[in-house]
């Protein structure tokens, strides 16, 4: 609530004149009768008469009428403790979505922390439909991005975040609400093959106990160089040097693992394949929870024709566990977009594709 109080000659109150101010404030609010109450009520007339479209002249920061107030800690301890029975009072919320990235059938949000004073412990993000006032969590944590999944395609999203400060329970007030959607199908493995289970949205795949194995491929080549192909490992079985996850240039049925002519791949013991050919270079061995990034970028190589051979270079970069593996990629012919896929021997092993 605000209070306006005519303030002493020497413009300072008095502790119990400032604590005589805020009570009686309170009481207004809380419907005490008498004078208090009138002069409310006079004040909640006087504002039902106000013209909302019009803005009065701001004046500068020097005509501003100031109340201030000093204070030894006593009182200073419980007029804190009364106005925060109330609430808090902030400028800005603390942290901001700074961005939203498409991703194929996801969105990856951004956001940053906006008040230099503010020392933030989580974050807390939801999202909701454009059509829908419902907003529900997607994530707490500490970090701030987060890979929203399951987004359909060309719908709009809101977003929003708050904080909790250190050592506090209640969360900051709500981040501005950022619009975002992507325009980019979500990757998909090709359903109907003997040896793998699909969720419901096929991003998820499940090597099963039905023989025989072989690669797992993608319903479709959806993976364009410049975007980020990532492969989360949900689940893990037991380990064959066979075991692959990788892209590659075309499908080829009959073969039982990535580790082949035309394709990149990572074994799940970390071992870098390329062309069928083991690189030096090796990432760590895969894990429950490990996620294992492809991103790739067209090299070029300067005038050539597009189909003359073994002038069509990719740059591939490949991480996982805070290690990556960067090399060169050189295909015999121009492809604009990849197939991906997975092969494992045993039952157990569960991938998310994103």
């Amino acid at each position: 609530f605000i209070v306006l109080q005519k303030a002493t000659p020497s413009g300072v109150l008095s502790n119990r004149s400032l604590y005589t101010v805020f009570i009686s404030g309170e009481n207004a609010i809380h419907g005490a009768t008498g004078e208090n109450s009138d002069k409310l009520c006079s004040f909640t007339k006087k504002a039902l008469h106000i013209q909302l479209d019009s803005l009065p002249e701001v004046p500068t920061l020097v005509d501003v009428p100031c109340l201030s107030a000093q204070m030894d800690d006593s009182l200073l301890t419980i007029v804190k403790s009364e106005i925060f029975k109330h609430g808090t009072v902030a400028s800005r919320p603390p942290v901001q979505i700074e961005e939203l990235n498409e991703k194929p059938g996801s969105i990856l949000v951004r956001w940053c922390k906006v008040d230099d004073d503010f020392i933030p412990q989580d974050y807390r993000l939801q999202y909701c439909k454009s059509n829908s006032s419902h907003f529900e969590d997607v994530y707490v944590g500490s970090e701030t991005e987060f890979i929203v999944l399951h987004i359909d395609p060309n719908v709009d999203y809101q977003f929003r975040v708050c904080a909790r400060g250190d050592g506090r329970q209640e969360w900051s007030p709500w981040s501005v609400s950022q619009i975002g959607r992507t325009t980019l199908v979500p990757h998909e493995w090709a359903p109907g093959f003997d040896g793998y289970s699909l969720s419901s949205r096929r991003n998820i795949a499940l090597r099963n106990d039905s023989q025989p194995g072989g690669v797992l491929y993608s319903r479709a080549p959806t993976y364009y160089c410049g975007q980020t192909l990532t492969f989360r490992i949900e689940t893990v079985g037991p380990v064959d040097k066979r075991d692959s996850i990788g892209v590659c240039v075309e499908q080829q049925n009959g073969c039982d693992s990535l580790q082949r002519d035309k394709a990149v791949c990572v074994s799940t013991n970390g071992a870098v394949f390329v062309n069928g050919k083991e690189m030096t270079n090796q990432l760590p061995a895969v894990t429950s929870g490990s996620a294992v990034t492809f991103d790739m970028e067209a090299v070029n190589l300067g005038p050539s024709n597009n189909n003359e051979g073994g002038n069509f270079k990719l740059r591939v970069t490949i991480s996982s566990n805070n290690r990556e593996v960067v090399f060169d990629w050189v295909l015999d012919q121009r492809c604009g977009s990849l197939y991906f896929g997975c092969s494992f021997s045993y039952p157990g092993w569960k991938v998310l594709v994103f």
